[in-house]
């Protein structure tokens, strides 16, 4: 079988990777560029543990050819911190606890940003919604959507 050759953006660093046609971007997330902080869960876009920002948008990885990701932005959870300082949503999770086993947390952290990238003060409703795709066993909802809640409501740049 032949390879593909794609250079993907990841964090705002290019990539050159040869891969085979039907890889899943997961996959070359994880076992490529060693960015494991992306889980894989169910591996058929139910659980959400697997999301990452491509081009503005929450999708699941595990459900993206790697191939179809060639030319896009992609964030994953390791892109949030800069220059050492966590990002909001990250110390909102700990200050809420927010997290148990940390499973889903990468996946709920993504589908927050990019919720508030769109639509920085939304409603509950609108962080339920934005969630809705990412599955915690742990801790339930609650303090997961009171930290993106805080988050929120803090001051923006323009």
């Amino acid at each position: 079988m032949s390879l593909l050759d794609l250079k993907l953006k990841v964090n705002g660093k290019e990539y050159r990777v040869r891969v085979k046609p039907h890889k899943r971007l997961l996959d070359v997330l994880r076992d490529d560029l060693h960015l494991t902080g992306t889980k894989e869960g169910c591996g058929i876009g139910e659980c959400g543990a697997c999301t990452v920002i491509m081009d503005g948008r929450a999708v699941n990885a595990c459900l993206v050819l790697a191939a179809s990701a060639e030319g896009k932005e992609i964030y994953t959870i390791e892109g949030l911190e800069q220059d050492g300082k966590l990002h909001p949503l990250q110390e909102a999770f700990m200050r809420h606890n927010a997290l148990q086993c940390g499973f889903c947390t990468p996946g709920m952290i993504m589908s927050a940003k990019a919720l508030l990238d769109r639509n920085p003060h939304p409603t509950r409703e609108e962080i339920k919604e934005a969630i809705s795709g990412n599955l915690c066993r742990c801790t339930g909802y609650r303090q997961i959507i009171e930290a993106i809640e805080e988050v929120s409501r803090l001051p923006r740049e323009e």
